[in-house]
């Protein structure tokens, strides 16, 4: 397996090596697997979950039909709900910097409310389950974690902290062992 990285990594003791010449779109990450060729992050975890489904943890809850659909659902969500106004206010407060841009505070604003309006409803659900899914940690809950490691690094991060249950998720999904191995590296600007 290939994985296009800024290094060479490891994964499940099989070498990544750098290969970004695969998307279409010109961007990382893509994923080259003897013939197969991936591009965009989602369809490259679900993979990899799949594939080491036996050897880690099953990330996409295999053996238990509702356990996958829930796991499914909050995919969803991540996509569809949580990562646009997530996205958009990483970009306005770290990316638009670099291109020389002033970040737009009316976008940072809209979607601030946006992303509070959707951290409302994952106060309710993890009031009741410890991960998004149910009480077992997954591809949903991963999924999370880029965008708001970065996230919790602006002045906003109280989104995330003056939710009580949104918050212990955080610190709980933020001090796996990997995830603290992979934030060493998460570096943006002069950050």
């Amino acid at each position: 397996m290939k994985a296009s990285s800024r290094k060479p990594a490891r994964a499940n003791g099989q070498s990544c090596t750098h290969n970004d010449q695969h998307s279409p779109f010109g961007q990382i990450p893509a994923l080259e697997d003897n013939d197969l060729t991936l591009f965009e992050s989602s369809a490259i975890t679900s993979y990899v979950a799949e594939k080491f489904k036996e050897t880690g943890t099953d990330l996409l809850r295999h053996k238990d039909l509702k356990e996958a659909a829930l796991v499914k659902v909050w995919l969803e969500v991540e996509s569809q709900q949580f990562h646009p106004p997530m996205s958009s206010i990483v970009y306005q407060f770290y990316v638009a910097p670099t291109q020389g841009k002033t970040p737009d505070q009316a976008i940072i604003d809209a979607n601030l409310v946006k992303l509070g309006q959707v951290l409302d409803v994952y106060e309710t659900k993890l009031s009741s389950t410890k991960y998004l899914a149910g009480d077992f940690y997954s591809l949903a809950d991963l999924h999370h974690l880029s965008y708001t490691y970065y996230f919790t690094k602006t002045p906003f991060a109280s989104l995330i902290n003056e939710r009580p249950h949104v918050k212990a998720w955080w610190e709980d999904i933020t001090s796996r062992p990997a995830f603290k191995k992979v934030a060493k590296g998460m570096k943006f600007g002069g950050d």
